[in-house]
């Protein structure tokens, strides 16, 4: 049996000022899933998401990287991953094709293998007109297209996205998740936070929600759909299924 993706087992992390972020969290991505993480602001996604990709010390717990462990084996556990961070953090005065072909260097790619690769990945993702214009040029939809091939130059076998659509238009992210459908479809595992719940109802086929610090649902898309609770006192508002298990896990009482 292949190892899990992503696995990890009782994290904890409590910052220097006493605040816990994560309160003992098990979680487990399949090889393979489109997996969606929600949450809350403040949650613990992005802490989960900073541990799991060796940018932020833990506290307590283990993380695995299809099988490496990441204090045992650092190097090959970071080498499966492709990371979008939610914030935009290229060199802008740099072109596409460049911020690309420098990304597959610090993997060890040699530049006549890695040109070819970051030019089919910048026309996959609708970038191929704009490959040697500067960065700044380009709109904040085609930033984060962007940032995803950049992710992908060292081929991972662990694609994490945190917030990945965020100030994306609507035809632009629909782009975006037929793309990211097809690379899942051929074997890639994706990890997903989004706000854009549709869009996580759409694409998951397993989600976990974190609530301060703490996963309070887990399991496939179905079976936390299943956990919805019709309600005729909903003051006129209906959000999708996801919309309102979310809403009634994550709500103050």
């Amino acid at each position: 049996m292949s190892s899990p993706a992503l696995k990890i087992t009782d994290l904890k992390k409590r910052y220097n000022n006493g605040t816990e972020a994560l309160k003992g969290v098990s979680l487990t991505v399949p090889a393979g899933d489109f997996f969606a993480l929600l949450g809350p602001n403040g949650a613990g996604k992005t802490t989960i998401i900073g541990i799991s990709t060796g940018l932020v010390n833990k506290t307590e717990g283990s993380v695995e990287v299809f099988g490496h462990d990441i204090d045992k084996e650092p190097e090959l556990a970071k080498a499966q991953i492709g990371l979008v961070g939610q914030e935009i953090n290229f060199n802008p005065f740099e072109k596409p094709i460049d911020i690309v072909i420098n990304q597959g260097g610090y993997y060890g790619i040699p530049r006549e293998e890695a040109i070819p690769r970051a030019e089919q990945l910048l026309k996959d993702l609708g970038l191929g007109e704009k490959m040697n214009v500067r960065g700044m040029e380009l709109s904040g939809g085609m930033k984060r297209r962007l940032m995803i091939a950049r992710a992908l130059i060292h081929k991972p076998r662990f694609l994490v996205l945190d917030e990945p659509t965020a100030g994306v238009d609507v035809e632009l992210r629909r782009g975006m998740w037929e793309y990211l459908k097809k690379l899942t479809s051929e074997g890639l595992t994706i990890l997903l936070t989004t706000h854009y719940l549709e869009e996580a109802e759409q694409l998951a086929k397993h989600v976990a929600i974190i609530n301060k610090g703490q996963i309070v649902a887990n399991g496939t898309m179905n079976e936390i759909l299943a956990l919805h609770k019709d309600s005729n006192e909903n003051n006129g508002f209906r959000g999708g299924k996801l919309e309102e298990v979310f809403i009634q896990l994550t709500s103050e009482n």
